[in-house]
């Protein structure tokens, strides 16, 4: 399962894909915003919108990426690790 993760710290960049690779999925993560966002997002399983820590343009450019595909969509205002975990159970089926 491919995970794209907008929004988040920097500090937890790392942990943020260990975390994905422990739920075996592969992860692309973007706390910032950049020109070629768009052609980085790419076709992912999954979109982890960290929205307390991303800015609207930021949201709407990643949102406005998936529509059309079969991303689905998950929405946390906390960019926490525990909070990427129990977004990854959810949709990975696993605990």
């Amino acid at each position: 399962m491919s995970v794209v993760i907008v929004g988040g710290n920097d500090c937890m960049i790392r942990k943020y894909k260990e975390i994905c690779q422990q739920y075996k999925c592969s992860a692309k993560v973007f706390t910032h915003m950049k020109t070629d966002l768009k052609k980085q997002i790419g076709n992912p399983d999954l979109l982890v919108l960290f929205t307390g820590t991303m800015s609207h343009k930021m949201a709407r450019c990643a949102i406005n990426e998936t529509k059309g595909m079969q991303t689905k969509v998950e929405r946390s205002h906390s960019s926490s690790a525990s909070a990427l975990k129990s977004i990854l159970e959810t949709h990975t089926g696993r605990n």
